[in-house]
This record gives C-alpha cells, structure tokens and sequence, in this order.
C-alpha cells in the first residue's frame, strides 16, 4: 500500500474521532463506570474484562454511531450551524465514513450478547433512541419537548454496566435523576443553536421557548434531577444541586450561550469523577 494511501487513511480516521465528538466522550463512558462501581459488591469486581469492554463500546464505538448518525441525518442542516465551522466536524460523505459508522453501530452486538439479560433493555433502548433522535420517521431531535425527553438515553450505558455487574436493574432513583439531568444538559446545549435552528426550520424545545423560558426550563429541570438524586444519596443530591445554580449564573453572566456551553464538558467531568469517587468510597468502606 502507498504512502499516499495510508495518509488518506490516517486523515480519514482522524476524522471520524472528530466527528465523533472527543470532548464529550465521558457522557456516555462516565455514566458505564459509574454503573460498575455502584454495582460491584468488590474492588476485584471492578476490574473484569467484561468491564473494560463496556467501558471501551461507550468510550468510543458508541460516540461514533451515536454522533455519526446524528450529523448524516444533519448534513443539511448543518451548513446554517457556526459550531460546525470551528468545535465540531461536519459531515462529509464517503464510503469510509459510512463503513465505519455501521462497524461501531454492529459492534454493539458482540459486546451486549455475552451480558446478563438484565442489561439488554438499556442497550436496546441506547441503541433504539440513539437512531430515533435523528432518523426519520421518529426524529426526535425535531419534536419540542420530545427532543428533551429522548436524551436521557445518555444514562442508559449506567444501567447497562449495572445490570451487566449485578444482573439486576439499577435503583429508579439513579436512573430518574440521570434521566433528567440529561434532559436538561441537552437541553441547555441547544440554546446556542436557537438562530440556526430558526433559520433552518427546525423546531427544538429551546426553539419553542425561546432563550429566557429555555434557562428557565433548564433550571427546573436540574432541581428535578438533584431532588431526585438526594433520594439515593444525600451528598450526590447536593453535588447536582450544583446545576442549576451554575445554570442562573450562566444565564445572569456576560458570557454568551456558546461560551457557557463549553464549559460544560470539564463541569461535567469534574462532578462525574467526584460522583464516582464517592461510589468507590462507599464499595471500599461498606
């Protein structure tokens, strides 16, 4: 193979990680970990091959179905969308794109087949809303409200890895509270999309409300999900109580929607890994 061959090779992988949308990797592989460790009974549980394969299928494979999807169905759309211009990859069409989106999107299959039958449900349902948030007919990413509600597939992977450690489903009050805390965080980060989504003919939640209603909206949201949470955890109640106080101060800041938004990967990452510290406090010290 030429040299040629292998750089455009190189340049197409690099791409598709791109497209895939590095930052935000931890959404779906943070909630997998933090489903092990609330799961484990031990530390020797934490690190099985089985784990390791959840983690990497939501680390990666799953970003890039997800996100691949996501930005074919987009493509149109997308040219109205200034985030494509500089943070985020637009979508460009080719056979190698293609390929790999389907390979991540069949690799689910290897790594849910060998799991206890209590994680199937999340991984069907992760896999389901991953394609009805953007696809035709469902498009949920174009239906007020729905677009909001469909999100909380980013807590699946937890009851994915939970289920596949205890062979159980995980407590209600995880999976409400991470439910709605996706619902809102989606939420939020449409609000920089509002012009473009306007200018393009799509109708979101944040859309439909408008900037203020949209803060508003998310504000209440993440209280939801913090009241929730203190009814597993006192302490983890208070941690995403954190939320919606961050939310009113973006909202009362100078910084713009955009600005705001990017802050929330490393905010996100902080209290995920603080989250999951706790956990491991908790296994290691009954």
């Amino acid at each position: 193979m030429s040299l040629k061959r292998w750089k455009k090779i190189l340049d197409d992988l690099k791409y598709v990680l791109k497209l895939s949308r590095p930052r935000f990797w931890l959404y779906l592989a943070g909630p997998a970990i933090l489903g092990i460790v609330i799961g484990a009974e031990s530390a020797s549980q934490l690190f099985t091959v089985q784990n390791f394969l959840i983690f990497l299928y939501f680390l990666i494979p799953a970003n890039i179905m997800l996100y691949g999807v996501n930005d074919y169905f987009d493509r149109e759309i997308d040219e109205e969308n200034p985030k494509k211009d500089d943070r985020e990859e637009a979508y460009r069409a080719n056979n190698f794109t293609d390929s790999i989106i389907v390979a991540a999107t069949v690799t689910s299959i290897p790594v849910t087949i060998p799991l206890s039958g209590a994680a199937w449900p999340f991984m069907i349902g992760f896999l389901a809303l991953s394609v009805a948030y953007s696809a035709p007919p469902l498009r949920f990413k174009a239906r007020p409200f729905l677009d909001s509600l469909s999100n909380g597939l980013y807590i699946l992977p937890l009851g994915v890895s939970y289920g596949a450690v205890t062979g159980t489903w995980p407590p209600v009050a995880i999976m409400a509270a991470g439910w709605t805390w996706s619902m809102a965080m989606h939420t939020f980060s449409a609000i920089p999309d509002i012009e473009p989504d306007r200018k393009a003919g799509v109708s979101t939640t944040a859309t439909y409300l408008g900037r203020r209603e949209t803060y508003i909206y998310c504000i209440a949201v993440w209280t939801v999900a913090a009241a929730i949470s203190g009814l597993y955890s006192i302490y983890a109640g208070a941690l995403l109580g954190i939320y919606p106080l961050l939310c009113a101060g973006f909202y009362l800041s100078d910084l713009s929607d955009s600005e705001a938004y990017w802050y929330y990967p490393y905010i996100n990452s902080l209290i995920g890994m603080v989250l999951t510290i706790m956990a491991m406090w908790v296994l290691i010290n009954g």
